[in-house]
C-alpha cells in the first residue's frame, strides 16, 4: 500500500503522528492542495484530512474537495477540525467521515465552524488558541469528575462561546467567567488547576482514530 498523505496541523504533533502510522504528513491544506492532488496520479492513494487553514489563507473549498472525493483511485477521509467539516458536507458523495467530531457535526449537534477553529504558528505547528470544541470537552470531564457543577460548565461554555475563535485561551476564559460569576469563583479556580495538569483534545482523539484506520488498512 502506498503510503497515505495526511494533512495534519497544530491538532496532533508529527512526532506522535509517526508512531501511529508511517505516512506522508503535509501542512494544514489550504486552497488548491486538493486539485493538484487529484490530477496527479492514477495510482490507489488514501487520503487524510484532518487540519486546513482558517485564518491564514484560504482554506480548500467543499467543490475542490468534492473533485478529490469523487476520483475513483482516491479514498478521501476526514476527521477532528475542517476534515470532519468537509466530511460532512460531503458525505454522500464519497468522502468518508471518523470520530466524534464528525458525528456531532452530522448530527446537528454543534454546527459552527467555530468550534474547530484555531490560530497557530505556522511552520511548526503550535497551538496559539483552544479549540471551542475542546474547551466543551475539557469542561465536561471535569464537571465528570466532580470538579465543577453542571451550572458552572454551563457559564464557562457561555463565556468561552462569547470569544472570538483566535483569543480563546483558558487563562482568559477563566478571568472572565470569575468575573461574570464572582459567587463560584473557588470552584472556577479548582478547574483551573485541574486544566494545568488534565487538558485533553478530541480533536487530538478523533485525529488519532483517523490515522488508526489507515494502519488498519495496510495491515
Amino acid at each position: 500500500m502506498k503510503e497515505p498523505i495526511v494533512y495534519l496541523g497544530p491538532t496532533l504533533s508529527r512526532e506522535e503522528a509517526s508512531k501511529i502510522l508511517d505516512a506522508d504528513y503535509r501542512d494544514p491544506a489550504k486552497k488548491g492542495d486538493f486539485l493538484r492532488l487529484a490530477h496527479a496520479s492514477d495510482e490507489k492513494t488514501y487520503v487524510g484530512f484532518i487540519d486546513g487553514v482558517f485564518l491564514h489563507d484560504y482554506p480548500p473549498s467543499p467543490i475542490e474537495v468534492y473533485h478529490l472525493a469523487t476520483r475513483k483511485n482516491i479514498e478521501l477521509v476526514g476527521a477532528s477540525s475542517l476534515g470532519a467539516l468537509r466530511a460532512v458536507e460531503l458525505e454522500k458523495f464519497g468522502m468518508k467521515g471518523i470520530g466524534k467530531i464528525f458525528q456531532l457535526y452530522k448530527n446537528g449537534i454543534i454546527n459552527a465552524d467555530d468550534e474547530v477553529a484555531v490560530t497557530f504558528v505556522r511552520g511548526k505547528n503550535i497551538l496559539q488558541s483552544e479549540a471551542m470544541i475542546d474547551i466543551r470537552f475539557n469542561l465536561f470531564l471535569a464537571y465528570k469528575k466532580g470538579i465543577i457543577s453542571r451550572q458552572t460548565k454551563k457559564r464557562f461554555v457561555k463565556v468561552a462561546k462569547n470569544i472570538y475563535f483566535p483569543f480563546r485561551n483558558y487563562d482568559d476564559i477563566i478571568t472572565l467567567t470569575q468575573k461574570s460569576f464572582p459567587s463560584v469563583y473557588d470552584e472556577i479556580e479548582n478547574f483551573r488547576n485541574y486544566i494545568l495538569k488534565n487538558r485533553d483534545s478530541l480533536k487530538a482523539r478523533d485525529a488519532i482514530k483517523l490515522l488508526k484506520y489507515f494502519k488498519n488498512i495496510s495491515e
